[in-house]
């Protein structure tokens, strides 16, 4: 019997390759980061950091 083969996308967050996630238009975030995004509050230092990361969905559909 084969074994079925794992998908993997890199996160735009992490970049990191994972089987997990969700796609926004192109790109890809997996459910680490999306769940860190969701909880983290607008004034964490992290916060910029993710906004940044997250550009990438925006430039490229107006690419």
């Amino acid at each position: 019997m084969e074994q079925a083969e794992t998908v993997r996308n890199t996160c735009i967050i992490c970049d990191q390759p994972k089987p997990n996630g969700i796609q926004i238009c192109a790109e890809f975030i997996c459910d680490e980061c999306e769940a860190e995004i969701v909880k983290t509050d607008v004034l964490d230092v992290k916060y910029p950091f993710f906004i940044h990361r997250m550009n990438k969905i925006w430039y490229k559909m107006n690419a």
